[in-house]
């Protein structure tokens, strides 16, 4: 993860995930997992800015061919270790969203947890390089704070401009059909930043295949 107000976000993160404890757990996002069915083995999947790995391990265990990348070496690292304590293989990688490689249709679905770190610009770019991936026919699915979590604090970026709403996803992936739009609220339990009753919004779109 990384944030535009860091003046230096590598260190940043690092300084976060440098503990014993996981920041978000070792468990899935519960949005995530509650989408198993949508997931084949043997398809390619990218985890974006994934952090310590919880998301990226699980995805594994389904059977998918995993990339996941983070701007954090200790989070990698952290993430290096719970993939081999669950005995699975995912490709990590060091990198920020916008150094990463986005070859066009490489992937048969993308996953963005908590990506909220972006502010509008960043966000509009990292969006696009998403779409940009995914192959004809592939899956996106994100999950985020909508901007009632300032209410909760709870989790997530302290800034509005953050956070999102569907009109903003809508128009932000257009190109997409929406499968799934739901703006909602649950308690979550992920780990010591994640913690509590939260404002939420998940996504499941597709990118439309060649005719």
């Amino acid at each position: 993860m990384e944030s535009n107000r860091f003046t230096d976000a590598a260190e940043t993160w690092n300084s976060r995930y440098d503990q014993p404890d996981f920041l978000f757990g070792t468990a899935p996002n519960a949005y995530l997992a509650s989408h198993c069915d949508l997931f084949y083995p043997g398809k390619k999947v990218l985890a974006v800015a994934d952090g310590e790995g919880r998301n990226s391990v699980w995805l594994a265990s389904q059977g998918l061919d995993v990339d996941a990348f983070d701007i954090s070496t200790i989070a990698v690292e952290k993430a290096k270790s719970l993939a081999e304590a669950e005995r699975v293989q995912v490709h990590f990688s060091v990198s920020d969203c916008d150094s990463w490689t986005w070859a066009p249709s490489a992937y048969d679905y993308v996953v963005a947890i908590f990506v909220q770190f972006a502010d509008p610009a960043m966000r509009e770019r990292l969006f696009a390089n998403m779409v940009k991936t995914l192959k004809p026919g592939g899956y996106l699915l994100l999950q985020g704070y909508t901007p009632k979590q300032l209410d909760y604090k709870t989790g997530g970026p302290p800034h509005a401009e953050n956070l999102y709403t569907e009109a903003l996803l809508q128009s932000m992936f257009a190109e997409l059909e929406m499968l799934e739009l739901r703006t909602y609220e649950a308690i979550l339990d992920e780990g010591s930043q994640h913690c509590g009753q939260s404002a939420l919004i998940g996504m499941v779109a597709k990118k439309p295949a060649v005719s």
